[in-house]
């Protein structure tokens, strides 16, 4: 069976009778069994319950009562609840703990007939920009595998690059579902926070989290986030806002204005390749009649460390939860209550998590508080205002996805802040709550994917998918 790019061919070729979801699944099972030894993109595969789902929609379909996602197979990452599976957030801590409800965005794709084949690996509760620090080991990049595959959504990045499933729901808190594609060579898409709910996603960073998609085409992102968006009683930060038909509104406009940051343009850790893919698609995109300005954003030496102020100072509170008395591991020798929690959560937690953790509990600490949490929510409010200016002014932004193209695997585990500085490029949507795509823009001079982001306006999905789409059609070359 041939590598398919989107649901649209799969469909094209159900209908035609030359294929049925059962054998797309066993196609699937067969590359997971072949490339995941080395990979390590899945945790745990379900192929029984998986081959069943296939024969219920393929029933379906014969019967003409199928849903949107018929045919499409998805692949979870490893912090989303699925009842009865095993909910793990690649951490020793949730060893053997097994989900009591189902997320509503997963809910929402069963319902439309997605059919589920495993759950993937990522960063420890979703902390990381490598897939280094989960506790079952890093996933590997398909493009070289002694490269890191990006992170926290690793796992999903490389399942949708190696071909062991069509599409992969992620989770974006910084960058976590952007970067993890442009080192992987795929779609990447973020919502504007709030559009999806929340609802049974592990939380990290609560006004940040959001649920993403990892694709190979535009139109399969626009699918599942017309599928996954809407209100939700479980969940009262959701938008109430009407879901467009996104499938079907990516047509682009002949002309947009596009600005991009000079500053990011500029940056002297910007690898030269990237700018060059940059560069020439602005040329592009200037050649086909848009408007194409270099604009100025002050703050982005600031958008890192008011990110993780923000985000660790949440983490800190989201976490205390996990603590070994109702769920999860519990350490074999604690005496007491006090020890219960000191020894499960040293034990039970990696190091990365131990550190934004302490780093979270500092920001908010009583004598520390105004100094570093109050001022990064003052500069998060700059960032925002900044970022919705300029997309007045503009209908999009472009830049660099991440400075860099995939590293080599330990190659920044010993300094957290240049791991930190990979995230660079993707806070500024996350701290401003706006949509934004990463975009495959070729390779690099040793084969490794480079990655575009494009970002546009809050609740303006429509329009940044179709000009996404637009834009993957000319730039080369093609996904392979």
């Amino acid at each position: 069976m041939r590598r398919f790019h989107s649901l649209t061919e799969v469909r094209n070729e159900l209908t035609a009778g030359t294929t049925t979801c059962r054998q797309l699944v066993e196609y699937y099972l067969d590359n997971i069994e072949r490339r995941n030894g080395r990979l390590n993109a899945f945790l745990e595969v379900w192929p029984e319950e998986a081959r069943a789902q296939a024969e219920a929609v393929d029933a379906k379909l014969a019967a003409g009562t199928a849903g949107k996602l018929a045919g499409m197979v998805v692949g979870l990452k490893d912090v989303l609840a699925y009842k009865d599976h095993t909910l793990q957030s690649s951490s020793h801590i949730l060893d053997g703990f097994k989900s009591l409800f189902t997320a509503t965005a997963v809910q929402r794709l069963l319902d439309e007939d997605a059919i589920f084949i495993g759950r993937q690996n990522c960063d420890e509760f979703a902390m990381g920009a490598s897939n280094e620090s989960s506790y079952f080991g890093p996933v590997r990049n398909a493009a070289d595998e002694e490269r890191v595959s990006g992170g926290s959504s690793g796992g999903s990045a490389v399942a949708v690059q190696a071909d062991m499933c069509l599409a992969s729901i992620g989770s974006d808190t910084g960058g976590s579902v952007r970067q993890p594609a442009a080192f992987c060579g795929v779609v990447g898409f973020k919502p504007t926070y709030s559009r999806i709910s929340r609802y049974g996603l592990v939380a990290y960073a609560s006004s940040f989290d959001q649920i993403g998609t990892l694709t190979r085409s535009v139109d399969d992102a626009a699918l599942l986030l017309e599928v996954m968006a809407g209100p939700d009683t479980f969940d009262s930060t959701v938008s109430q806002r009407e879901v467009p038909a996104y499938s079907q509104l990516l047509e682009a406009a002949p002309h947009y204005r596009i600005g991009y940051i000079r500053d990011a343009v500029e940056r002297p850790g910007l690898n030269h390749e990237i700018k060059e893919a940059l560069e020439s698609t602005l040329e592009g995109l200037r050649n086909q009649g848009h408007v194409v300005d270099a604009v100025d954003f002050p703050y982005l030496d600031y958008m890192v460390p008011t990110y993780y102020i923000l985000t660790t100072a949440e983490a800190s509170s989201n976490l205390s939860r996990f603590d070994g008395v109702k769920y999860g591991y519990r350490a074999p020798d604690a005496t007491d209550l006090e020890s219960l929690y000191k020894k499960t959560r040293s034990q039970g937690f990696g190091s990365e998590v131990q550190r934004r953790i302490l780093l979270g509990t500092f920001v908010l600490s009583a004598d520390y508080y105004d100094a570093y949490y109050t001022k990064a929510q003052q500069v998060r409010r700059l960032i925002k205002e900044k970022t919705d200016e300029l997309l007045r002014q503009y209908d999009f932004l472009i830049l660099p996805t991440a400075p860099t193209t995939a590293f080599r695997i330990g190659e920044n585990t010993k300094d957290a802040l240049a791991m930190y500085l990979a995230d660079i490029f993707t806070v500024q949507a996350s701290l401003a709550g706006v949509p934004a795509v990463s975009v495959p823009a070729g390779e690099d001079s040793k084969g490794l994917p480079i990655g575009l982001q494009v970002i546009s306006g809050a609740f303006r999905e429509e329009h940044l998918l179709a000009f996404t789409k637009s834009l993957t059609e000319t730039l080369t070359p093609a996904m392979p």
